[in-house]
């Protein structure tokens, strides 16, 4: 081993011992103090301190070296001036340098402050928020903890200023949503279902790509759940770009004003299946207690054979049965029969069809809407109402993943497509829905 002479060791031990410039103990002493109020207090202060030296370096870029003379200069300093930038769920103060142009006629941008000020960030964090449940008076005591200092001066998070940036924000989600171009979108399914907010009814649209992709495609209000309303709304869509000659299967939870204005918008022979879920619940709940489980399990069965006739001649024998006792239950089972077989006349069966068969994909979107909801307390116009669904749809989308069994779209859209076919203009007569095809 090598042996270290005593007078190094002597040398090195005083040098340790020996005090630390003061800008240097300075700085390491807020670091200190900044990290006993927790980890992203430390970050924002370090990071503060890194925005300005970012700002003066650029600065220095622009104008040149502070104290050099030059000549042939295209810029000057002009002293700083207050700012404020994003951090922490925040508007955090900063001093933000200003520059001139050396004749002094206009001032030039600072391209790192306008980086670092721009508010979206903190806009982003207000909607997140609020839909996650926190009300505005809420909003200040939930951000992440950035320093008492920092704190002091920061600003936006008052109830009125969460409440404006909420608002422009919704609006802009409202906008996106309603204004999405709907030209190269090539959809294969597409569920409508109502959602009744504030005794008023918001009919919304989900679009199911041919890749299997879930797509909110808009939303219309009204008081009520009819025919003038979805028309008005698979207007708006088809005036947005989607072709209305696409071969498209709509899922309906069974409301006759969404059948006829699909037929309105979509043409005669557009193919609609009636949500089995929607159907299963109009029957028994027409029926006593104890005949419920036996009559819905006949109903199940005869949904989950693949020949359409038989399970045709399996619930009308049923309906004849309820004829006897409960007419009414008989008279719901037959209301839109055909509708309910429409995804097993076309050959869909397996996964696809567990998918299709419902409006489940529309109504877990709406239920999101709801909870996203779930805090507002007083409902001022139509303007907030469409805000808060558009909004609420938009963070649906997020969540989304491809329908289970996308990997038989290609079969359906196969099948609507040859149905579109025979049901034209050039074969009046035809009625029925295409035989199966295999892919």
């Amino acid at each position: 081993m090598k042996k270290v002479p005593a007078s190094k060791v002597v040398a090195t031990a005083k040098a340790l011992e020996s005090p630390l410039p003061p800008p240097i103990q300075e700085a390491l002493g807020e670091l200190v103090g900044a990290a006993r109020e927790g980890l992203l207090a430390l970050s924002v202060g370090v990071g503060l301190g890194v925005v300005h030296e970012l700002m003066e370096a650029e600065v220095d870029e622009v104008v040149g070296p502070k104290g050099k003379r030059n000549p042939d200069r295209v810029a000057k300093r002009h002293g700083h001036e207050d700012g404020s930038m994003t951090l922490g769920g925040r508007r955090v103060a900063v001093r933000r340098p200003r520059v001139r142009t050396a004749d002094d006629e206009h001032e030039l941008r600072v391209g790192s402050y306008e980086y670092f000020a721009d508010r979206d960030p903190l806009t982003r964090a207000v909607m997140d928020r609020m839909l996650a449940g926190v009300s505005t008076r809420k909003f200040a005591d939930v951000g992440e903890p950035v320093g008492a200092e920092v704190e002091q001066s920061s600003s936006s998070t008052g109830k009125t200023a969460v409440s404006e940036m909420f608002i422009e924000r919704t609006r802009t989600a409202l906008g996106e949503l309603m204004g999405r171009r709907l030209d190269d979108v090539r959809l294969a399914v597409m569920m409508l279902d109502g959602v009744e907010i504030a005794e008023r009814t918001h009919v919304v649209a989900l679009g199911i790509s041919t890749d299997g992709v879930k797509i909110p495609l808009g939303l219309w209000e009204g008081s009520a759940e009819n025919a003038t309303l979805a028309r008005t709304l698979l207007a708006d869509l088809v005036d947005r770009g989607l072709d209305p000659e696409q071969a498209i299967l709509f899922v309906i939870d069974g409301a006759k004003a969404l059948r006829r204005a699909i037929k309105d918008v979509f043409g005669e022979h557009a193919l609609v299946h009636r949500c089995h879920r929607h159907k299963e619940r109009n029957v028994t709940d027409l029926l006593p207690e104890r005949d419920r489980p036996a009559i819905r399990d006949r109903i199940r069965a005869a949904w989950s054979l693949t020949d359409a006739e038989l399970a045709r001649q399996r619930l009308e024998l049923l309906a004849t049965e309820l004829d006897r006792s409960w007419p009414d239950a008989a008279g719901s089972l037959r209301e839109g029969m055909a509708d309910t077989l429409t995804l097993m006349r076309l050959g869909i069966e397996g996964q696809l069809a567990r998918t299709l068969c419902s409006t489940n994909a529309c109504e877990s979107m709406i239920e999101i809407v709801r909870y996203t909801q779930r805090n507002v307390k007083r409902w001022r116009d139509g303007d907030m109402r469409k805000r808060w669904t558009a909004a609420g749809m938009l963070v649906a989308e997020q969540q989304f993943r491809r329908i289970i069994g996308y990997k038989d779209l290609a079969k359906l859209v196969i099948a609507t497509e040859r149905h579109t076919l025979l049901a034209a203009p050039t074969n009046p007569d035809h009625q029925e829905v295409a035989e199966p095809v295999t892919v």
